[in-house]
């Protein structure tokens, strides 16, 4: 009616919250009955309902605040590097338990190599962590945990949802651009709903 996706979005949700509520009630009054598999039921129905609603507008306003926003926006342009020479045991505890990242790029000369997580720290044997080399571990750069700078915020996230990352390397060519978390952009993300919705 308005021509304003937004605003349809949150009388939606509102109608969809509140049938849900409708049914929760519901469910209260078929409990007084002494139907309990019916209430259990409605109330289920009920309280999906809800959220369903809640997450769908949720999900609109996401989109519309990070759409538009280049990745370098938000990556961090200085981010913690280590040498492909750094043995396994060292990487844990200067550089894990330092930081607390699990994820770290693995540089050479300005060079990005690939990057190593703890899950391939995690492969290897306790014993074997001093004589490891990190170069032994890298796992190359793919389209699953780099982008570009140009890169859309929105397709940031969703590759970090479909991949489970939430670390990403930002590139350009052979070199490390920077880093974009998950938590860099929900921390934009919580920032700017506030003060639109204010």
């Amino acid at each position: 009616i308005k021509g304003n996706l937004r605003w349809a979005t949150r009388i939606a949700s509102s109608i969809g919250s509140g049938f849900g509520i409708l049914l929760i009630v519901l469910a209260v009054f078929q409990l007084f009955r002494g139907n309990f598999i019916g209430a259990m039921w409605w109330f289920l129905i009920g309280m999906f309902l809800r959220g369903a609603a809640k997450a769908s507008y949720q999900q609109l306003m996401m989109r519309n605040a990070l759409q538009g926003e280049p990745v370098r926006r938000f990556m961090n342009a200085d981010p913690v590097t280590v040498p492909p020479s750094l043995s396994v045991k060292d990487l844990v505890e200067d550089y894990v338990y330092r930081y607390h990242y699990k994820m770290f790029p693995v540089v050479d000369d300005g060079k990005l190599l690939g990057c190593v997580s703890t899950k391939e720290v995690k492969e290897v044997p306790h014993e074997q962590w001093a004589q490891k080399r990190i170069e032994d571990l890298t796992t190359d750069c793919t389209s699953d945990n780099t982008l570009s700078p140009d890169t859309d915020a929105v397709e940031a996230l969703s590759l970090m949802n479909r991949t489970g990352i939430s670390r990403l390397m930002v590139t350009e060519g052979d070199r490390l651009a920077g880093i974009i978390t998950l938590k860099d952009l929900l921390r934009f993300l919580s920032l700017r709903v506030e003060l639109e919705e204010a």
